[in-house]
């Protein structure tokens, strides 16, 4: 008889940001399949999640893949269901209306590297600062560049686990760092961005390190934040050839700003205040290649023929990628109706 270790990872309850949760289930003789994972409890009254007095709470697994940091592992990512099997209200993927595969989403997740002794990022001195930012975006080299061991493992790990990663960079601040990954549907979308993050999590644990997800982990300081640029297209996006697809698309965007800031990441408006990049978190405009847009319309779209993608650069990155993308399917696909 072979043993295998299924770690069954979910969202808790913490508001105003979730947090990963995961414990470990022993299965003998295990398939591998999404279908051989049986539907699992916790104790929800741990992770805010119920109440004592009726605390269990039900992880059915939704997606799986190989544990690259385990020896005959898994991890198992699963959405929380109440006893009766309903969706917990704190369940970010029953939020997804329609799981159309039609869009594609890439997210450039950006987070610090934190280090817990000193409770700031590598690279920044007790009690001070670092020279200011702009040496460090694509960096190389010991002044500029801070935990690139960590980032490297991640990397690694990310894509034995199956993880559709496409790329990694330093990012604008010392310490801050992006991975970028590339999904169909929204639901995988959000597996995948999700499990990336526990692997990076469990990776950083093993240096000593936390992963800081606030947009504005320095405060009000003169150091951009951090966010998860949202990059989305569907069959119209990339097949029309007319601009008018996306002035549609944005203007219809730009109508629906609540509907979108209220899923696009807790404490954001620290970040979205018209300046290091962004559009003040009130308003909304849309350019090509324009950094400050509360979206971007990239210039490899229109260099093919208004064919590709738009960048939303407007949520943060301690936002809930299932919930932007059912946000995102949502306003495209009334803009098109």
């Amino acid at each position: 008889m072979s043993k295998s270790k299924l770690e069954y990872i979910w969202l808790d309850g913490n508001r105003p940001t979730q947090s990963l949760r995961g414990k470990t289930r022993v299965e003998t003789d295990f398939g591998g399949t999404l279908e051989d994972c049986p539907v699992w409890s916790f104790d929800g009254s741990s992770t805010q999640q119920a109440d004592g007095s009726s605390s269990d709470c039900l992880l059915k697994p939704v997606a799986i893949f190989p544990d690259p940091c385990r020896k005959n592992a898994y991890l198992v990512m699963t959405e929380v269901l109440n006893a009766d099997g309903t969706p917990h209200e704190s369940n970010g993927r029953a939020t997804i209306e329609d799981d159309d595969d039609d869009f594609w989403f890439g997210f450039e997740q950006e987070y610090f590297l934190w280090d817990t002794q000193t409770n700031l990022p590598p690279g920044f001195p007790a009690g001070g600062y670092p020279p200011p930012q702009g040496p460090y975006y694509c960096s190389v080299g010991g002044a500029n560049a801070f935990g690139r061991n960590i980032i490297e493992e991640h990397l690694d790990a990310c894509l034995e686990a199956g993880i559709n990663v496409e790329g990694i960079n330093g990012e604008v601040a010392a310490g801050q760092w992006e991975f970028q990954v590339f999904a169909k549907g929204a639901a995988r979308a959000g597996d995948e961005t999700w499990i990336a993050r526990y692997i990076l999590e469990r990776v950083a644990e093993e240096h000593g390190y936390a992963i800081n997800w606030h947009p504005k982990p320095l405060g009000d300081t003169d150091w951009n934040g951090s966010g998860m640029h949202a990059n989305f297209s569907n069959g119209p996006m990339r097949d029309s050839g007319e601009e008018g697809t996306f002035t549609k698309i944005c203007e219809h965007f730009g109508d629906h700003i609540d509907r979108h800031i209220v899923v696009y990441g807790a404490d954001n408006s620290k970040r979205l205040t018209g300046a290091h990049e962004t559009q003040s978190i009130d308003k909304f405009n849309y350019g090509v290649s324009d950094r400050g847009a509360s979206i971007r319309i990239p210039i490899a779209t229109i260099d093919d023929g208004w064919k590709g993608r738009l960048e939303d650069r407007r949520p943060a990155s301690n936002a809930d990628p299932y919930k932007v993308a059912a946000a995102i399917v949502k306003t495209t696909k009334e803009a098109l109706a």
